[in-house]
This record gives C-alpha cells, sequence and structure tokens, in this order.
C-alpha cells in the first residue's frame, strides 16, 4: 500500500458532504431562539381562522407538534437511507435529497406571508426527513472515501458539522439578527441556502469508490477516484479488500433489515449501533441544555442566551479535540472517558442544583459542570457514534444497519424531548441521577462489548464478527480481546 496522503480533492469533497450535518444541527436549534414570536404567529393565526378563540391547550399543543414533527419526519428519513444508498450511490442521493431540504425551507420561510400555520407544520416535516436522510448519507460516504488511518478523524467532522450548525442558528437567532417577529420565516427559511451551495458543489466531489467497485463492478473508476483521493498510485492493496468484499457479497443475498437481527454475525455489531446511539441521545446532554438558561440566570448573567451560546462554543471546541484525538487515543477509549466525565459531571450538577439556594457560589460550581459535561460529551459520546456504525459492518449490510441505528437515535432523541419535561417537574435536580444511571450502564457496555475499530480495514473488523458467530464456545472473550490484539496497519502513513 502506498503512501496515502490528505488531498485537496478529499478536504472537498468532506466538507461539501458535511454541509449536511450542518442542516442537521441547524435545524435541529433554529426553532428555540424565536419560541416567543411563533408562539404568537399560532395565537393569531389561529384566532384569524376560528370563530372561537383558541384554547391554551390547543396553541400549546400545535407549538408542540411544530417543534416534535421534525423527529418523526427524522425517523422516517433515517429508515429510508438504504431506499436511496444502493439504488442512487452515496454521492447522488446527497444531491438528490436536497430537493426536500428547499422544499421545507419555502414552506416554512413562506408560511407567515401565507399566515398558514399548516405550512409551517409540514416545512418542520420535510426538513425532518432531510436531516434523517442526511444522518445515514454523510456519515456514510465520507467513511468511505476516508483512508484507513484517518477514518475516525474524518467521521468526526459530521459531529462538527452539527455542533456548527447548531451554534448558527443560536446566534442568528439573536435578537440583533434575525431573532425578530419580522425576520423570524428568513431564519427559518436559511436552511435552503446551504442546499443550493451543496447541489451546486456535489457534482464535483466524487462517488464513493467502495460503491462503484463492490455495487456497480466499476473498478476501474474505483481505482482512479482512491488514486485521486489518497494522493497515490498505488492502490492495489485497498481494490483487492473491496474485490475480495464484493466476491463475497455476491454469494450473499442482500441484507433485509430483519436480517441484522437474525445473523448471528450481525447481530453483535447491530446491537452495539444501537446501544452507542442510545448512548448519544440518553446521556443528558438535551437535559443540561433545557437547563442551563435558568441556571446561568440565576447565577447573575443577565442575557442568559449569550451563556447558552458559549456553551455552544465549547461544543464546538471540543469537537475539534476529539478530532486529533481519535486516531491517537482511539474510539472505545474516548467513548469510555466521555461516558465516564459525563457521569461525574452529572452528580455534581444534582449536588450543586440542590445547595444553590443555600450557597450562593454553588450556581457557579454547577456553570462549570455544566461546562466540563458539554466537552466530556463532545470528546466521545457525541461524534464516535455517528461513524462507528459504517466501521463495523461491510459494503452489504452498511446501508440497513446505517438506517437502524439512525432511527434509534431519532427515536429516542424524540421520547427524550417528550418525557423529559415531565420527568424534570417530577424529579427536579434529581432527574440528573437518571442520566448518570444510564451513563454508567452506557460504560459497562462499552468497556465489555465494544470493540477498537481504529487502524482496521472494514474487511478485518467485519471478519473478527464472523469468526466469533462462528465460534460460540468462545463467547468469553468476545471481539474486543481478539481485535485489539490486531495491530493497526503500520505500513500506511498518512501525510498531509
Amino acid at each position: 500500500m502506498g503512501t496515502q496522503k490528505v488531498t485537496a480533492p478529499l478536504i472537498f469533497a468532506i466538507m461539501i458532504a458535511t454541509i449536511g450535518s450542518f442542516q442537521f444541527g441547524y435545524n435541529t436549534g433554529v426553532i428555540n431562539a424565536p419560541e416567543m414570536i411563533i408562539k404568537d404567529f399560532i395565537n393569531y393565526t389561529m384566532e384569524e381562522k376560528l370563530e372561537n378563540p383558541p384554547t391554551d391547550v390547543y396553541l400549546t399543543s400545535l407549538w408542540s407538534l411544530s417543534v416534535a414533527i421534525f423527529s418523526i419526519g427524522g425517523m422516517i428519513g433515517s429508515f429510508s437511507v438504504g431506499l436511496f444508498v444502493n439504488r442512487f450511490g452515496r454521492r447522488n442521493s446527497m444531491l438528490i435529497v436536497n430537493l426536500l431540504a428547499i422544499t421545507g425551507g419555502c414552506l416554512m420561510g413562506f408560511c407567515k406571508m401565507a399566515q398558514s400555520v399548516e405550512m409551517l407544520i409540514l416545512g418542520r416535516l420535510v426538513i425532518g426527513l432531510f436531516c434523517g436522510l442526511c444522518t445515514g448519507f454523510v456519515p456514510m460516504y465520507i467513511g468511505e472515501i476516508a483512508p484507513t488511518a484517518l477514518r475516525g478523524a474524518f467521521g468526526t467532522l459530521n459531529q462538527l458539522g452539527i455542533v456548527i450548525g447548531i451554534l448558527v442558528a443560536q446566534i442568528f437567532g439573536l435578537k440583533v439578527i434575525l431573532g425578530t417577529d419580522e425576520l423570524w420565516p428568513v431564519l427559518l427559511g436559511f436552511t435552503i441556502l446551504p442546499a443550493i451551495l451543496q447541489s451546486a458543489a456535489l457534482p464535483f466531489c466524487p462517488e464513493s469508490p467502495r460503491f462503484l467497485l463492490i455495487n456497480r463492478k466499476e473498478e476501474d473508476s474505483a481505482k482512479r477516484i482512491l488514486q485521486r483521493l489518497w494522493g497515490t498510485q498505488d492502490v492495489t492493496q485497498d481494490i483487492q479488500e473491496m474485490k475480495d468484499e464484493s466476491a463475497r457479497m455476491a454469494q450473499e443475498k442482500q441484507v433485509t433489515l430483519l436480517e441484522l437481527f437474525r445473523v448471528r454475525s450481525y447481530q453483535q455489531p447491530i446491537m452495539i449501533s444501537i446501544m452507542l446511539q442510545l448512548s448519544q441521545q440518553l446521556s443528558g446532554i438535551n437535559a443540561v441544555f433545557y437547563y442551563s438558561t435558568g441556571i446561568f440566570k440565576e447565577a447573575g448573567v443577565e442575557e442568559p442566551i449569550f451563556a447558552t451560546i458559549g456553551a455552544g462554543v465549547v461544543n464546538t471546541i471540543f469537537t475539534v479535540v476529539s478530532l486529533f484525538l481519535v486516531e491517537r487515543a482511539g474510539r472505545r477509549t474516548l467513548h469510555m472517558i466521555g461516558l465516564g466525565g459525563m457521569a461525574a459531571c452529572s452528580v455534581l450538577m444534582t449536588v450543586s442544583l440542590l445547595l444553590k439556594d443555600a450557597y450562593t457560589w454553588m450556581s457557579f460550581i454547577c456553570i462549570g459542570a455544566i461546562l466540563v459535561f458539554v466537552a466530556f460529551f463532545e470528546i466521545g459520546p457525541g461524534p464516535i457514534p455517528w461513524f462507528i456504525v459504517a466501521e463495523l459492518f461491510s459494503q452489504g449490510p452498511r446501508p440497513a444497519a446505517m438506517a437502524v441505528a439512525g432511527c434509534s437515535n431519532w427515536t429516542s432523541n424524540f421520547l427524550v424531548g417528550l418525557l423529559f419535561p415531565s420527568a424534570a417537574g417530577l424529579l427536579g435536580p434529581y432527574v440528573f441521577i437518571i442520566f448518570t444511571g444510564f451513563l454508567v450502564i452506557f460504560l459497562i457496555f462499552t468497556f465489555f462489548k465494544v470493540p477498537e475499530t481504529r487502524g482496521r480495514t472494514f474487511e478485518e473488523i467485519t471478519r473478527t464478527f464472523e469468526g466469533q458467530a462462528q465460534g460460540p464456545n468462545r463467547a468469553e472473550k468476545g471481539p474486543i480481546v481478539e481485535m485489539n490484539s490486531i495491530q493497526p496497519v503500520k505500513e500506511t502513513d498518512t501525510n498531509v
């Protein structure tokens, strides 16, 4: 295998792909800042349409629906990933679904002009469909075009795109920018611009070479793309690995969603994939942001929104830190460090929230715990679950696995958003103890079940799980021991 380089075409392709991640982050965070303004719009519009004034329960239900339907769209979209990528390819799928982003952006952007709450809700559903598809397309595409030695670092760029999107949405939502009664439709419709930019640039990005060779049998095209992306003429070993995988796929029937749970060699990786997605959403990160505004206010911060933006900046900074650590420390290690740190911070937040009325300085301890909690999240549970799923599966079952994992993430996100306010009302600060319990469970699971995939080819990882499935008597050893005993490829030097 030749010396791989981080080339301009590789950087360009990955940056354009992560616009989809930015879209996910932006549309996740954009609805929060103009909440009161949008509620007023719903109230005014429904008063004009209905003979009798709408009740508070009815208005709250419409607002809740406009927020929650985004996650419902995401669940449907994430479950549909395989329908697109196997038929159209990775790059072309990203290009096609930008039609959804433009449609959703137009519906939301013109809903005030049309005085239509229905357009707002439908726009949120359509943009949710788009974001659900992107959460499958982007990590898959990046994982298949990145060199093995840098697959984790480039995979972290997916999460970086998400947190930058959230941060931009928070900043644009300020009253001095777009968070006003006149401009909030522009804030929601802004998502059209990144969609147009990505649509214009994607034709200049290559299709996934793995898709071309394994799915389309276009070996020459795959070889040329690898040579251009990785900056080396010697890609023989990588092409051979893909050909071996293609030969194995030809002997198997197409993997369905149900077969992921029925076939022994897929059962453990799909369970790992689902648990890692749950570890992200059940970690308490959404709860922390829910509490943060009130905590910052009680600590004397005059404009809590700026403190929340500060937490978003911490989000971004530590995602960059993870980018540089993931190929040094490894996925499994960083995930465990992140989960352990978050569990400790959860306990500290519970104690400080209970004591802040008695001791004023406890509010500042709580703020510090929040910021450190966010930092630990972005070191491990934030970025790693998105891209490690693509590493655990070969080309055949990968789209179905990404669909299941993505749907698990969106479903748990929806349930947390639905149930957390009630749990917080009943338990108060003690609600973080529940998340501490989840974090400890996920930490134990990661230690015993999650393999280290750093420096391993897709073929090596797949063979490990197949060997485990074929040798049930070795169950005590597990794939962690076997895979961690394999040394990362040393002959691959990656230069920037």
